[in-house]
This record gives C-alpha cells, structure tokens and sequence, in this order.
C-alpha cells in the first residue's frame, strides 16, 4: 500500500507544490417514584457516534474567497511556470482523495507502521496519541471512502524558503464527507441539498483537514508527505465555538 501511495503522489500533477442496557436503570427502594436514570447510558452512545479532532489544528471548513484567488495565482503565476510546469490544481485535488483514502483506511485499522514514509513522524506521533484514547466505534468512523467526498478545496497553497536556499510547497486541503454517498448514488437515493440540516445526515457528515508538503530544493528528490491529519464532525466545532 506503501508504494501504491508513492506513486499516486508521484504522477506528473503531484511534482510540485480529520435500547437501554439493564445497567442504565437505578431505581432507590426507597422511592415511591423510582427514577429511571439512563442519562450516563445515552450520553456514552451519543459519544460514541462523535469524532473529535484527532490534531492540534485550527479547524477548517469553508474555502475563503480570498486564499482563492491567491491560490490560483500561486498554482499559475509561480508553482506551473517555476517549479512544474505541468501542474494542475484540479487534477491535484483529485488526486489527493486517493491519499485520503489510504491515510485514512490505515488510521481505522490503526496501521502506523504503513504510514511510515507517507505521513511525518511528529504527525504518526500524535495521531498514535489521539487514537489510543478513541472508542472502538469512533475509530470506525475513520476510514473515508474517496468517493464518499462530496466537496474539496484547497484552503491554502504556499511555498516556503530559508536561508539555505531551500523550498517547500504546502498544500492544505479540506474535504467534505457523507458517510454512505458511494452506496446512495449506486441506488438512486441521493441525499437533499440540504442535508446540512437534516438531523439524519448530520452524524454521517465528516469534515477532513490534510496538509501535504513537498521539498523542491534543487537537487533532492523528494515526494508528497502529509503532516496534518484532521477528521472531525461539523456540528462538534459549531458547540466549541
């Protein structure tokens, strides 16, 4: 799977640059009015069904007007003419909803050593921390199916320099996801533009941030890595902030 990622990242547009158990009853003896006390119970299977941030990262969630246009000028004006001249945001994107899918797939099965060579160690690190502390049914909600992506954008296009001469291109990437929209489109059952509000799609849809850096220093050979990882569910960052 390794070496399948690789190559994805290294095609010509990839160059450059997250019913009531028996327990949950307690009634005093004492009550003439036994109270029914399953609120703990309930509350662990609403838990169960939430995915929190497996990163510390700035959650995002919609493209900015601004990052827009800048990114466009940066993929045509700078990245293309500069550093590949074959290029393509789009084709970029696409091509990134493969990598989702393998980073992903491995997180679920909590398969760190493939990662390896595919996501940075500080990242693998923490997301080894993160995951560790998931429920068996959150770390289900990980695998992301690419053709479950119903929505991509790049966020921010960048490229980085030192001293030392050498440069990066960063790619920070987000991606809206609905659980099940593979199996729903093969049926004919497609979702209602406003899913967003339908209390029956809200614990299916998932929003991931991933960032993808390159180094492009003259002379090194280098391919795509990923260093954030980011899968949360929207309606959990709407009760942060």
């Amino acid at each position: 799977m390794n070496l399948a990622f690789r190559q994805v990242l290294s095609v010509r547009t990839f160059r450059l640059c997250e019913r009531l158990s028996p327990k949950s009853f307690q009634a005093p003896v004492t009550s003439t009015c036994p109270i029914i006390q399953h609120r703990h119970y309930c509350e662990d299977r609403t838990e169960s069904r939430k995915l929190p941030q497996l990163m510390e990262f700035p959650p995002i969630v919609w493209p900015s007007f601004f990052k827009y246009i800048k990114n466009w000028m940066f993929a045509n004006f700078i990245i293309r003419p500069y550093f590949d001249q074959e290029f393509n945001l789009n084709e970029f994107i696409e091509a990134s909803k493969h990598a989702v899918q393998v980073v992903s797939e491995c997180l679920q099965k909590s398969d760190f050593k493939t990662l390896e060579g595919l996501v940075e160690k500080d990242a693998i690190s923490a997301l080894k921390n993160a995951i560790s502390k998931l429920s068996v049914s959150q770390r289900q909600l990980l695998s992301v199916d690419k053709e479950d992506i119903f929505y991509a954008f790049p966020y921010q296009v960048g490229v980085m320099f030192d001293d030392s001469d050498k440069r990066w291109v960063e790619i920070t990437m987000c991606y809206h996801v609905l659980k099940g929209l593979k199996q729903m489109q093969e049926t004919g059952d497609l979702p209602p533009i406003s899913l967003g509000i339908q209390p029956e799609y809200q614990e299916k849809i998932f929003i991931l941030n991933y960032r993808f850096i390159r180094e492009f220093t003259k002379g090194v050979e280098d391919s795509w890595w990923v260093n954030i990882v980011n899968h949360f569910q929207p309606q959990s960052i709407a009760k942060r902030y």
